[in-house]
């Protein structure tokens, strides 16, 4: 259970809570106890004074001495009822403290979760499948939840139950005692040897529920693809296929657990016959009273459910046990990018690149070699290249999801590192390659992460990236809820909000990374116009493999294989006739026969 320790944090949080739990389930299993007691001086009263009914049958006695036996067997009732009642009343309180505190440490430990999934690197979503990680968060945190509030509660009565009742029965008789609990050893070794298999195919479980879950977030995610290819079908079956294996191994994980309810049963019921056979021989040789023996088996019948339930309990905790390592496993990794920066400074727009060398982690491509510029505050510049050259791990760098593997970047003369995280991203204006919209209103998208949602810089920021006109002409305006990623939307429009999302911000250092792609050139005209007159006097650095000749630069690096190769003005590097010379003929020609 090593890896439930995470949990001990939480235990010892409602510590209060769950102590006032403890005492609620003493006193429930205490009245519960003193009622078999009650019974067996009811039924000894009766034994006992039998024998002198039958002496005074008939005469003028026997009526009053009914009465006096059924009111003392009334006040016995009375008595049972009353201590029932009592009982149900703290199991009532018992449950509404441990099974609430189960419900607020599930609240927590989500919310852990999530926290400590934002700090995690970029590195980390590449190497795990979403569908693993949402799993992780919901499916494996309900069955941590089951530990903490049924599983605790059932296994804490149980332990309280055992001491009471084999207290009371030593107390009674310690022989009948020692051949009631001789079925005990027996159970512990079938729960030791279930478990086991238990635990081993409770892991296959849990792998394969995330294996599914990431097949079905891809392919809703995916839907477009997979229907304007028409695999829905070959999907379906390919699903089909994991679901039938997860049947296969819940179905042996259910015929494993399916063995504990019997097996208890058969123990209770040996416990049963024992007590009887021995407990009857022990009343004919006057050891003990009628009474005990059915004192005895309602304790017996009382132990059914919570020995029952040790298997249901231990399976509750083995499951807790997988499901608590796979969230440890994340919980544990510490971010590759540390916010340990305290320098909290408005930047100005300087920017530096020394020596910088870097590696993908993931796929071990080497993006960036020796690469070194500077950037002079309110300077405009291009990076320009092939796909696949380095020029988006440079806004990367920026941003700080990544770190070099060599060399130094630095933000007006300060190492970037020694800037808050948090404070250094919000200086930054980015606009990023891969467009990610969320399921909301067009408003809240564009202003999401400002700090000026008002509806003057919304509709400022949207005229500036050209997309007022597309908002304008839609149903609910800029209140209008786009699909989740922006799926109601086309490519270019989704580019376009997500421009202006940028420049709502007023960011000192704008990067702009390969974000018109998707619009067509009328519109691309209108948006170069647009920031061309919204980039002045701030630093401005445009990732793209295209050139834009309305806008002006005021100097150009060209990227090929992660080496700096060119740099300098548009009509230095027409001269040079190198690289660049030949995007921008190429270029040129594509747009000439386009226009054909």
């Amino acid at each position: 259970m090593k890896n439930l320790f995470h949990l001990n944090k939480y235990v010892y949080r409602y510590r209060g809570r769950i102590l006032l739990g403890i005492l609620f389930i003493i006193l429930s299993n205490a009245f519960g106890v003193l009622a078999p007691i009650v019974i067996r001086h009811a039924i000894d009263l009766v034994n006992d004074n039998l024998s002198f009914y039958f002496l005074i049958d008939g005469s003028s006695l026997t009526g009053q001495y009914q009465s006096h036996i059924s009111l003392v067997l009334l006040i016995f009732g009375l008595t049972i009822l009353a201590l029932s009642l009592l009982r149900g009343l703290f199991t009532f309180f018992m449950r509404q403290t441990i099974i609430v505190v189960s419900r607020h440490i599930e609240y927590d430990l989500k919310n852990e979760i999530y926290a400590h999934y934002q700090k995690l690197s970029l590195a980390f979503y590449k190497r795990n499948q979403t569908g693993d990680l949402m799993n992780r968060a919901t499916e494996d945190v309900s069955k941590v939840r089951m530990y903490v509030g049924p599983g605790l509660m059932y296994a804490i009565n149980l332990i309280v139950l055992f001491i009471m009742v084999i207290a009371t029965m030593i107390q009674v008789n310690a022989e009948l005692t020692f051949y009631v609990l001789l079925p005990l050893p027996f159970l512990s070794v079938s729960i030791y040897v279930v478990n086991s298999i238990i635990q081993k195919r409770q892991t296959e479980i849990q792998q394969q529920l995330s294996s599914l879950t990431s097949i079905a977030q891809e392919s809703y995610s995916g839907i477009r693809v997979i229907k304007s290819f028409v695999q829905e079908k070959q999907l379906l079956k390919y699903f089909e296929k994991e679901s039938e294996l997860m049947k296969q191994k819940a179905m042996k994980l259910v015929k494993t657990e399916a063995y504990f309810f019997p097996l208890m049963l058969l123990l209770i019921g040996l416990s049963t016959i024992i007590t009887i056979y021995v407990g009857g021989r022990g009343v004919i040789s006057g050891k003990i009273s009628p009474g005990n023996i059915a004192e005895f088996v309602i304790y017996i019948n009382m132990l059914t459910w919570p020995v029952t339930a040790i298997g249901w309990v231990a399976s509750i905790v083995q499951t807790a046990e997988v499901s608590q390592k796979r969230i440890n496993e994340f919980l544990h990794i510490q971010p590759e990018i540390k916010d340990e920066g305290q320098l909290i400074k408005e930047i100005e727009g300087s920017v530096e690149f020394r020596n910088v060398d870097f590696t993908y982690p993931v796929t071990g491509i080497h993006a960036l070699r020796d690469v070194s510029f500077t950037v002079n505050p309110g300077q405009r510049i291009a990076i320009i290249g092939r796909t696949g050259s380095g020029k988006s791990t440079i806004a990367d760098m920026l941003l700080r999801t990544y770190e070099p593997d060599k060399g130094k970047v630095l933000i007006d003369k300060n190492e970037i590192e020694s800037y808050s995280l948090g404070f250094l991203r919000n200086q930054i204006g980015y606009v990023p390659q891969d467009i990610f919209l969320f399921s909301d209103s067009i408003a809240n998208n564009i202003s999401f992460g400002s700090d000026l949602p008002e509806s003057k810089s919304i509709l400022e920021a949207a005229a500036n990236a050209s997309i007022d006109k597309d908002i304008e002409r839609l149903p609910l305006g800029y209140q209008t809820i786009i699909g989740e990623r922006g799926v109601t939307l086309s490519g270019g429009q989704k580019q376009r909000i997500s421009i202006a999302r940028a420049l709502i911000k007023n960011p000192e250092l704008l990067i702009l990374d390969d974000c018109l792609s998707a619009v067509d050139a009328k519109t691309e005209e209108q948006i170069l116009l647009n920031l061309d007159r919204v980039l002045e006097g701030r630093t401005s650095i445009i990732i793209t493999h295209r050139i834009f000749s309305l806008l002006n630069f005021d100097f150009i690096l060209v990227i090929d294989d992660g080496r700096i190769v060119e740099q300098g003005t548009h009509h230095q590097l027409l001269v040079a006739n190198g690289l660049y010379a030949s995007l921008y003929e190429k270029q040129n020609l594509e747009e000439k026969t386009l226009s054909l």
